[in-house]
């Protein structure tokens, strides 16, 4: 916490507006790692989703909240993604989080499988305590657009501090790079721009590692 504390000010100045988040969209370059994920059998939405989850993990900035008015830091982040079903329906998955590549694939698809098969709303969070809520992240994915900007549902702006992340349609760039249109919404008493655009830089450094 010793670094939150040199920005306590800043926070305390974003905790005085009625909405303190900061929302960023940009277009996001990464590595082609199509190839890698068809060689390993791993479905790209799930490799990109692990890269993402421990970008996250590398800046403390992302994992600041809020709880019963003090600020604290999680130690482990859990994510969760909307699925869509065959009624073009919208669900919640929830899963535990691994570092090794291929358990955390496992744990993603068999929570996405479990999803599909509700015919009702799941994890929608209120079935959590609030502590238990501060671990998450709230992930969506978009693949039929390139958007230019997103704005997410918010139960309170003044308890917004869960990062929400969303990613659209990749497009393929002429020097074996992805263009992936990318949004970070998160509490500004946490999180700058410059936080945003590391988060971005980690997401490619993470894959590169992985793919080399």
């Amino acid at each position: 916490m010793d670094q939150f504390e040199k920005r306590r000010d800043r926070f305390n100045f974003f905790e005085s507006f009625q909405n303190p988040l900061l929302n960023i969209c940009f277009e996001l370059e990464v590595p082609d790692f199509r190839p890698f994920c068809k060689q390993m059998n791993y479905p790209p939405f799930h490799f990109f989703l692990f890269c993402l989850m421990r970008s996250l993990e590398r800046i403390d900035n992302f994992k600041y909240r809020i709880y019963q008015d003090q600020v604290i830091q999680v130690t482990k982040l859990i994510g969760s993604y909307t699925v869509i079903d065959e009624n073009n329906l919208f669900n919640y998955t929830r899963f535990d989080n691994d570092p090794e590549l291929t358990q955390f694939i496992s744990n993603s698809l068999e929570a996405k499988a479990l999803v599909e098969a509700s015919p009702g709303l799941i994890n929608p969070g209120v079935e959590l305590t609030e502590r238990e809520m501060k671990d998450l992240v709230f992930i969506t994915c978009i693949p039929w657009l390139k958007f230019t900007a997103i704005e997410h549902p918010v139960f309170r702006y003044k308890a917004a501090d869960i990062p929400a992340i969303a990613w659209g349609r990749f497009s393929f760039l002429p020097d074996g790079k992805l263009m992936i249109p990318f949004a970070a919404q998160a509490h500004h008493g946490f999180v700058d721009a410059y936080h945003i655009h590391l988060l971005g830089k980690t997401i490619s450094d993470v894959i590169t590692e992985k793919i080399s």
